[in-house]
């Protein structure tokens, strides 16, 4: 596959996800995934593919929820492929239109529009952030056409926990945030934790609500904003707040430390304006917003992420802190500034959580970075992983050890089949299975090891289940005789007693009863060559 795409170059993990999107497809997967870090350049992949379904005679719908990924797929597409998409966005339309590439609103598709629309208008459908696509609006838009599906997202969560995997089939491509900084795609996270405690109830099954976040913050930005300008006035920092009242007042605060600070909202009348005034501004200025620039917005300059939107949606959060971890000159690494949070339950988003692999791995992770003090600036995310991950594999390691001795001594506590059936009979020949019967030849069964081990035969050097079978018969029609056990052929023989295997169960108890007796000696008056029961 050429991966020249206009003037753009594809890297080569992006030249892998393009080509196993389009095997996926190719391979009759109509609904597929492709999850790529913040920052790796997922719209142009999906501008990519979006081109090869375009040059094999497709029609193209890229589908998106908020006017700022409208224009950015928009401008994208133009810049890799060439090809400008036309918009079905309110009163623009591509009803009855030869256009083959669509970039389309999610809210403009009602039911009234779709139905102008045939089943077959589309070919292929990719939807950019992909985490909102089992929302009632994507569905009824997916559901109405017969197109193979695309998704594309920074992660597959959902804050309502839902699945993806009931609508999605397969994962084409995947690069996880650890991969992509190991790899010199995004900058390092260094996540710091600032000793400002705060209190956020939960009041509803989903998400923390805006106001309550509001609330909690709201007595303590004066302290977020001293320690903004303690530990960030070199940096340039954008930060997430859950009001437009919260943001404006954090605002002032910083403004009133001496920060270069401005706020943005969607009700801004300047917000070109401001955003444009960020991408020149230099160390010590704070981009404050209230959650409106989460999704659709780049400033590789920024690295600085403050996060006061408290939250229980890791996508939300990996949004958020993606705005700072692209790459730019000069940029060494992101500040992410953490806060002592303190919830009901142990289920806020935090820092940990964006390279942890499992809840194990993330509490070791905080319990790591929390060993750090605030004069060192906090700790770099993938080394904490990587002090996390060796903590916990010498644990497992050591687990495993233990685990392994606890093996062995329960093997030296177990008869070997051969020493047993030897005891009970010296003319005892080997067991040599039948070869007529092919139950006999089979592996040992898990349920015959347990029988065996429980009746304290070592079950590892019995090679087949007639083997098995042979014995597990003995064992069954000594215990109706009262003869010995293994385990007390065992015990005796050890002392040196022979032929222990032909004894009654009471001749081996009153023997060994003495033995215990005389501190696990054998009495001297007993003469072990020549005693017979």
């Amino acid at each position: 596959m050429n991966t020249m795409t206009g003037h753009i170059q594809l890297r080569p993990y992006q030249a892998e996800a393009v080509r196993n999107v389009l095997e996926s497809w190719e391979d009759g997967v109509d609904r597929t995934l492709l999850i790529l870090p913040t920052g790796t350049g997922k719209t142009v992949v999906f501008c990519k593919i979006g081109e090869e379904a375009l040059r094999h005679g497709g029609r193209v719908l890229i589908l998106a929820h908020r006017a700022e990924l409208l224009e950015q797929a928009q401008d994208k597409f133009e810049s890799v492929t060439g090809i400008r998409p036309e918009l079905e966005k309110a009163e623009s339309t591509t009803i009855d239109s030869w256009c083959n590439i669509v970039v389309g609103s999610v809210q403009s598709f009602n039911e009234k529009r779709l139905a102008k629309f045939s089943q077959d208008d589309f070919t292929h459908i990719i939807v950019d952030e992909a985490h909102h696509t089992l929302a009632a609006s994507y569905m009824r838009v997916l559901n109405h056409f017969n197109a193979k599906v695309l998704g594309v997202t920074a992660t597959a969560d959902r804050g309502d926990k839902r699945n993806l995997g009931e609508f999605y089939k397969t994962v084409s491509y995947e690069m996880t945030l650890s991969k992509a900084i190991t790899d010199g795609w995004l900058c390092r996270i260094r996540a710091l934790t600032l000793p400002v405690r705060m209190t956020v109830s939960r009041t509803q099954s989903g998400d923390y609500t805006l106001n309550d976040c509001a609330s909690a913050i709201t007595p303590y930005l004066e302290d977020i904003a001293d320690q903004l300008k303690e530990n960030a006035s070199d940096r340039k920092t954008v930060a997430f707040l859950p009001l437009i009242a919260t943001s404006q007042l954090f605002r002032d605060l910083c403004r009133a430390r001496g920060l270069d600070a401005r706020e943005v909202n969607g009700e801004s009348d300047d917000r070109a304006e401001t955003l444009e005034w960020f991408h020149n501004a230099g160390p010590g200025s704070v981009l404050c917003n209230s959650m409106l620039l989460t999704e659709g917005w780049d400033e590789p300059s920024a690295d600085c992420v403050c996060v006061l939107r408290p939250t229980k949606i890791r996508s939300l959060y990996v949004q958020m802190v993606g705005r700072g971890t692209r790459l730019f000159p000069g940029k060494k690494d992101v500040l992410l500034l953490d806060f002592l949070w303190m919830s009901e339950k142990h289920d806020l988003v935090r820092p940990c959580h964006l390279v942890a692999k499992n809840p194990d791995l993330a509490e070791r992770i905080s319990e790591i970075m929390a060993e750090e003090t605030q004069e060192e600036g906090g700790r770099d995310l993938l080394e904490a992983e990587e002090a996390a991950e060796s903590t916990a594999r010498e644990e497992r390691e050591e687990a495993l050890r233990k685990e392994l001795e606890k093996q062995r001594k329960r093997q030296r506590q177990l008869v070997d089949p051969l020493q047993f059936e030897y005891s009970i009979d010296k003319a005892a020949t080997a067991f040599v299975p039948d070869e007529t019967q092919l139950w006999q030849l089979a592996p040992v069964t898990d349920a015959q090891k347990a029988a065996l081990e429980k009746a304290g035969i070592f079950p590892d050097e019995i090679t087949c289940s007639g083997h098995a079978s042979r014995i597990l018969d003995i064992l069954k029609k000594r215990r109706a005789e009262d003869m010995t056990t293994p385990r007390q052929i065992r015990c005796l023989e050890k002392y040196g007693f022979r032929d222990v295997g032909t004894w009654k169960f009471d001749q081996a108890k009153t023997l060994i009863d003495r033995i215990a007796g005389n501190s696990w000696r054998v009495p001297a008056a007993i003469n072990i060559r020549e005693y017979k029961p």
